[in-house]
């Protein structure tokens, strides 16, 4: 059984285009419906004259989300993101065993990147 909080908690969180956030469709959530929460990027801050704003939300698996309040956003924080690139201990045995394909992806096109010379794209 979900128990309900008695206290009201506010964020004062403002977002800026690009953030990446988790948002929770309040809809979805309060009828019960699985799959209520995604994560995405702000594309988009609307600021009106009386002081609200809304969001415009671009979910990573496609589509947009139009008016969304920031009290159902939560910033993802890039270091969160990041965490297992920077502690990840690269000198030691089965270091790549420990980082996610993403975080061998980047260290492999930085190293790539970095043992060349730099080159223009093709003009059309």
């Amino acid at each position: 059984m979900t128990s309900f909080s008695t206290q009201a908690v506010t964020t004062s969180t403002n977002f800026a285009v690009d953030d990446y956030v988790l948002y929770r469709d309040p809809g979805m959530f309060w009828r019960g419906e699985a799959s209520h929460t995604f994560v995405c990027r702000v594309v988009h801050v609307e600021r009106y004259t009386s002081g609200k704003v809304r969001y415009v939300l671009a979910p990573v698996t496609g589509g947009l989300i139009r008016d969304v309040q920031g009290d159902y956003m939560r910033l993802l924080p890039p270091i969160d993101a990041m965490r297992d690139i920077d502690t990840a201990a690269l000198n030691t045995e089965g270091a790549a065993d420990s980082m996610t394909a993403a975080a061998m992806a980047w260290l492999t096109q930085q190293h790539t990147t970095a043992n060349r010379c730099p080159e223009l794209p093709p003009q059309s």
